[in-house]
């Protein structure tokens, strides 16, 4: 890990032993099929996809109990869809610069009031209608003896999508050659006060990504015993409440088995709210609960990944742990897909048929005093790490 953390500073001796592949594109230019796609491929039989269109998994090729391989995460058949995807899904991209939403599409930062542009109802959603996830990046590919790496690059000019402040960012997929392991680490410096809050919106079905609904999938997430409240418009109240005692506690393990004790569907029809109802709300993790903005920092809560979530479909018996250093996971699960999405294979992606666990900093933080600050300032750095480790059970 020394020399891998070399080659992700940008160590000029571990990059010059290194195959080292450089590709650019123009940041505003549209996708086409020429736009290069990343594949990178493990030892143990795991495959991942990535573009430079939107920083986004397109696909994650993994081994079930019996050996077969299925493609485990949504996402469309040609890349001009990534493009002209409406209404907009998200399938695998990179979100931001503020993930989820900030109500009345508006924020107020060192007195000044900076209104957005409204993409989800009467919120912004995912950094607005041209965030990060519809951006063309640079990227390069790297070949080790232990790894393979996507490192990817986008420069967000003051202004973008009403934000203040030029914002460097850089995404960083690493897998591992011995392990089906998958790091995403982003990385983000302004030279301007300006709130960040960027993640990886991968939706996942172990079966495959056409294998159905992901409702018969076990779910848990550690520490996860106090979640965010929405309203109406699926933005937080502002209150920070405990989960024991509603269908949002997905804290236990099967005391014989370890694994996740609740499938998502067995409470869904419990979830409060409107039509399309299910899950799409923000949790605590790691037991900080109303805590969490004191014990976070430049808007972390650890400077390594810590386990957050278990994920296991009994059926393939493939398994997923999610680490991360982020605060919250948004829990989404695929509600709004209703069968006009059409993916991979002509697969018409209907109601549950993925879920999101969008490791991030609290929905509308930067208008929420309670929760964990946003707010990247000159001197700082924006260091959020993600691990899916794959296995089977």
């Amino acid at each position: 890990m020394k020399v891998l953390a070399g080659v992700l500073l940008g160590s000029s001796m571990a990059l010059a032993a290194l195959t080292l592949l450089r590709l650019r594109a123009k940041r505003d230019q549209s996708w086409h099929s020429g736009l290069p796609v990343f594949k990178l491929k493990n030892n143990d039989g795991m495959e991942v996809h990535i573009s430079v269109f939107g920083a986004a998994i397109l696909k994650v090729l993994v081994p079930d109990k019996r050996g077969s391989r299925a493609d485990v995460v949504l996402g469309y058949g040609t890349v001009e869809e990534y493009e002209r995807a409406s209404p907009c899904t998200y399938f695998g991209v990179v979100v931001g610069r503020v993930a989820n939403r900030i109500a009345n599409a508006r924020f107020t930062l060192d007195g000044t009031e900076y209104p957005l542009l409204a993409n989800d109802g009467p919120n912004s959603l995912h950094g607005g209608l041209k965030g990060l996830h519809k951006r063309v990046w640079e990227g390069r590919l790297i070949h080790g003896e232990d790894f393979e790496v996507v490192q990817l690059h986008y420069t967000s000019p003051g202004g973008e999508e009403g934000f203040p402040g030029t914002l460097h960012v850089s995404v960083t997929y690493l897998l591992s050659r011995d392990a089906n392991e998958l790091t995403t680490r982003i990385v983000a410096t302004t030279d301007e006060a300006t709130p960040v809050n960027i993640a990886q919106h991968s939706y996942f079905n172990l079966g495959g990504h056409s294998s159905g609904s992901i409702l018969g999938h076990k779910l848990r997430l550690l520490g996860a015993d106090h979640f965010t409240p929405v309203s109406t418009a699926l933005v937080p109240t502002g209150e920070i409440a405990p989960v024991e005692g509603t269908p949002f506690d997905f804290t236990a393990a099967d005391p014989e088995t370890s694994l996740p004790a609740h499938s998502i569907g067995s409470r869904i029809e419990q979830v409060p709210g409107a039509a399309p109802g299910g899950y799409d709300h923000n949790f605590v993790l790691f037991g900080m609960g109303p805590q969490a903005r004191i014990l976070t920092k430049n808007g972390m809560a650890s400077e390594k990944p810590k386990l957050a979530a278990t994920l296991v479909d009994p059926v393939s018996g493939r398994a997923m742990d999610l680490f991360t250093t982020a605060p919250g996971v948004q829990f989404y699960s695929g509600n709004f897909l209703d069968g006009t999405s059409v993916g991979k294979g002509g697969v018409k992606y209907g109601k549950h048929a993925g879920l999101c666990l969008e490791t991030q900093g609290f929905p509308n933080a930067i208008n929420e005093p309670a929760f964990p600050s946003v707010v990247l300032q000159p001197q700082e750095k924006y260091e959020h790490e993600i691990v899916y480790r794959f296995y089977n059970v």
